[in-house]
């Protein structure tokens, strides 16, 4: 036999792109799309668009500070990320699967979380502000477990790149789609002369809304099946005899594989301050603009226009970054990137109300912020390696990343008012150097050399 009959012939270059560009066409991938805008929709409606909302009817900065608080679902969802696997949701489970099931149940819970948030007063009823913030952001921590669950199991392995890249870009629109998306339709309808105790609401109806959008990707999709015939076997069997010893001994089983690892606490705590810098600045981004002069109007077509091209812009170069350096470096540049984009805004506080320097410090923390998340997420992908329980440590790990937007940031009201804006986007800057020193501690002792040995492997073949 000749070495023509008993090889198949390599594609061109041409070939391999035309493949590699078809992925993105793929039906399955372009699911993946909606359900990255509904992710990335409610996280902005429960923080800095509330917090935007009180600073216009006149609540003062450091009870908008504590309200960062209202985020803390977000911090501890792990803890009931096993639930999602151990139960199924009566009727909708049986008529649509397990996995779509939890989708439209925690997406019609989020309709009616944000039609009640929005009908709240917050000078009047602040603790019904919070109470309503609190279930917007246990419904979308809870959709965020099921979709980073789901995406797992219903793309295959060669399409998952694609699907995150595709999750990542959608899941930024729908944060930009619910700050200036929601702030510019405020603006019009006070505008227009609409009463303006009953704007916000509207606004939020409009988000309500676009949650549809989620929900038709969970309908239109097709339910993942199970990862092996076995593993199927078994879960339906735990949870047949005993639900609650599944779930307690999924939870056991994933928290003591992960922290099995080298190093794992010094790794949890990394995850916990990297995004530091750039989630301290994000949560008083909103307050900020509008307290130093600028309207409404000018900052929601700032955010929507220069801001999302950046946004999107950032993520292609987060994702080249990550492909063209080893992880540990890629983390280091756009650790770096995000830390010196704070003084974009130290020098908007002393220019003063300037809309040229609104769009650059807007789009500058954009395009370092979609930088930092995808190689972040990249990072926090590379660390869950055992397939068996990808769902609730992904859940931890994405936890964790949000205590710094949710526990620490309550202080940054205080700072602001006491520091000035000036000086506390200087601190901000300087929240990154925890990180940052994390980072070179993991990489000197060798936390990242099984995932970049991986990369190699992975880029040759």
């Amino acid at each position: 036999m000749t070495a023509s009959e008993g090889t198949t012939p390599k594609p061109s270059i041409g070939e391999r792109w035309a493949r590699a560009a078809a992925v993105f066409l793929d039906p399955r991938v372009l699911i993946i799309l909606l359900l990255g805008f509904s992710s990335g929709l409610p996280l902005a409606l429960s923080a800095s668009t509330l917090l935007l909302w009180m600073k216009d009817v006149g609540v003062d900065l450091k009870t908008i500070g504590l309200f960062a608080l209202v985020g803390t679902p977000y911090t501890i969802k792990f803890l009931w990320a096993p639930l999602v696997d151990a139960f199924q949701i009566p009727v909708l489970g049986r008529v649509l699967g397990h996995r779509r099931g939890w989708l439209v149940f925690t997406q019609l819970l989020l309709i009616a979380a944000l039609l009640f948030l929005g009908a709240q007063d917050p000078v009047a009823s602040p603790w019904m502000v919070a109470l309503a913030a609190v279930i917007v952001a246990t419904a979308s921590a809870t959709q965020d477990i099921v979709i980073d669950a789901f995406r797992t199991e219903y793309l295959p392995t060669e399409n998952q790149a694609a699907g995150m890249a595709y999750f990542v870009a959608a899941y930024r629109i729908g944060m930009l789609v619910s700050t200036a998306g929601i702030v510019g339709l405020v603006a019009y309808l006070e505008f227009r002369g609409i009463d303006r105790g009953v704007i916000w609401f509207y606004g939020y109806a409009a988000m309500a809304a676009l949650v549809l959008v989620g929900m038709a990707g969970a309908l239109l999709a097709h339910e993942p099946q199970a990862k092996t015939p076995a593993a199927a076997a078994e879960a339906e069997g735990d949870a047949a005899g005993n639900p609650f010893k599944r779930f307690f001994v999924a939870a056991y089983a994933a928290f003591a594989d992960f922290l099995g690892k080298r190093d794992a606490l010094l790794i949890l705590l990394f995850v916990v301050l990297y995004k530091l810098t750039d989630t301290f600045a994000g949560v008083m981004t909103g307050p900020f603009v509008l307290d130093i002069g600028f309207d409404k109007a000018s900052y929601a077509a700032i955010v929507k226009g220069v801001g999302l091209i950046a946004s999107l812009l950032g993520g292609v170069a987060g994702g080249l970054l990550a492909r063209a350096l080893p992880l540990s470096r890629a983390l280091l540049v756009a650790g770096v990137l995000q830390a010196l984009a704070n003084f974009t805004f130290s020098w908007l506080a002393w220019l003063g109300v300037n809309h040229l320097g609104l769009a650059v410090a807007i789009s500058t923390e954009n395009f370092t912020s979609a930088i930092g998340t995808v190689v972040f997420i990249a990072y926090l992908s590379a660390l869950c390696t055992n397939p068996a329980y990808t769902a609730t440590q992904f859940a931890l790990l994405t936890a964790l990343s949000s205590f710094g937007r949710t526990q620490l940031a309550a202080i940054t009201g205080f700072v602001a008012a006491a520091a000035g804006w000036i000086w506390f986007f200087v601190l901000c800057a300087a929240a990154a150097i925890p990180g940052l020193l994390l980072l070179w501690l993991l990489t000197e002792r060798g936390a990242f050399a099984a995932i970049e040995q991986k990369e190699k492997l992975e880029n040759s073949g």
